[in-house]
């Protein structure tokens, strides 16, 4: 799960969402503008555009190390400035110098992304809200429920014989997961997952005016939804978050802004912790690991936290200079953006021994990024790390010989990475 920072104006880090958190603003500005450049012959040779276009989709880590061999900050004719490095990222990332909501940064998306959009103090007020839900004995109480619907999933799995390891499983374990925490009706699932879905599709920016008015019905619908929900709870509590929320008092948040944040907790909640269990199961076949990992499911854990290394669902966000700055031997002036590429963080060989091997038993050699750093930290880590490990712990446990049966094909997004379908056969 991926949850951040913001106000209006721009990115942050996710990075998911899973940190979906950071990921919207600038980048989503920066994907649809450099796909038109590039279309109109602008961006040729500035490798940074290359991430917009379908084949650096399918493999940015060749487009990150053409980049890193130009230094750790890379300016581009999109007028941003790009960094590889995982050092620069992570200093980026933490300063006070940089923000998300500096002036002129925010992209017009269409929505609001609460947490995502804004800087201290609105940040620190709104994230204090949801904080206590994401406590450690709250993320606790959660491995029963979060158990059950695995078994539960690969019991259907199990029956069927072949699935689709994204739609059978991957997908529907954490929009479970996020809609229990919220306290949504199991019968309101469906729709609140299309809709979450719908949101999510704009991070990569707005494709069409059909586009458009789609985003806008799922905004609506979610609103209205979201809305009821505060008020039946106002006069009836339960034990969920949404329930917590609208006990909150009335100079804490507004109704709005209590609506956006639980827009923002359900999309994050589940777009990024889809796509690292997905991530995980591929980059365990592709490099004949999986046998490894069924021989000691307990490397589960290690395994999730390789991907997200490897391979992360967030691959890149973005922040804005609040003042002028250096950083990685450049000078940053307010108001300028830096885009830290995350999947290239993970990636950097002056950090990470053989970089771009997948191996489920490294060592300990550096944090990753793959959920921020900072203020903007991802409030849903521990919950995104549970999910996953018990998910690719039991699948493990249960399928040991689980074999892949056709292409695996990646979502068409640059900030998202995972993939839309896995086919895969339970073989005895």
């Amino acid at each position: 799960m991926a949850t951040s920072t913001g106000t209006s104006q721009t990115p942050s880090t996710i990075g998911t969402a899973p940190r979906l958190s950071d990921t919207i603003g600038l980048a989503a500005r920066l994907i649809g503008q450099g796909a038109v450049l590039w279309g109109l012959g602008v961006l040729p040779g500035d490798p940074t555009a290359k991430l917009f276009l379908p084949r650096g989709r399918r493999d940015p880590y060749g487009v990150y190390a053409e980049l890193r061999s130009r230094g750790p900050i890379v300016p581009t004719r999109l007028g941003v400035k790009v960094s590889t490095s995982h050092r620069v990222c992570g200093d980026v990332l933490r300063s006070r110098a940089f923000g998300v909501a500096a002036e002129g940064g925010q992209p017009d998306i269409g929505i609001s992304l609460s947490l995502l959009e804004l800087d201290p103090p609105d940040h620190t007020r709104l994230r204090r809200l949801v904080t206590p839900a994401f406590s450690p004995r709250r993320i606790k109480a959660l491995e029963t429920m979060i158990s059950t619907t695995v078994h539960r999933l690969l019991g259907r799995a199990e029956a069927a014989g072949d699935f689709d390891l994204v739609a059978d499983f991957a997908a529907p374990l954490p929009i479970e997961v996020i809609t229990a925490l919220l306290g949504i009706p199991v019968e309101d699932q469906a729709a609140f997952r299309r809709h979450g879905d719908a949101i999510a599709s704009a991070l990569d920016g707005i494709r069409s005016v059909r586009h458009a008015r789609a985003l806008d019905e799922a905004d609506r619908e979610l609103g209205q939804v979201f809305g009821r929900l505060l008020e039946l709870r106002r006069v009836a509590p339960q034990e969920d978050l949404i329930s917590d929320l609208a006990a909150a008092p009335e100079d804490a948040a507004t109704t709005q802004e209590l609506l956006e944040l639980c827009r923002l907790l359900l999309v994050a909640g589940f777009e990024t912790t889809v796509n690292l269990i997905g991530n995980t199961v591929l980059a365990l076949h592709r490099s004949g690991q999986w046998s490894m990992l069924a021989e000691d499911p307990d490397l589960a854990g290690a395994a999730i936290e390789e991907t997200l290394r490897y391979d992360p669902p967030v691959q890149l966000t973005g922040r804005t200079a609040t003042a002028d700055t250096e950083v990685g031997g450049h000078r940053v002036n307010a108001g300028e953006h830096v885009v830290t590429l995350i999947g290239a963080s993970g990636r950097d060989p002056e950090v990470f021994s053989r970089p771009d091997t997948y191996d489920l038993t490294r060592p300990k050699e550096a944090d990753h990024l793959a959920f921020s750093a900072g203020a903007h930290y991802c409030i849903g880590a521990p919950l995104a790390r549970l999910e996953a490990t018990v998910a690719i712990r039991e699948l493990a446990t249960r399928f040991p010989r689980l074999a892949s049966t056709g292409r695996a094909p990646l979502r068409r997004t640059t900030v998202l990475r995972g993939p839309q379908r896995v086919p895969v056969r339970i073989v005895d």
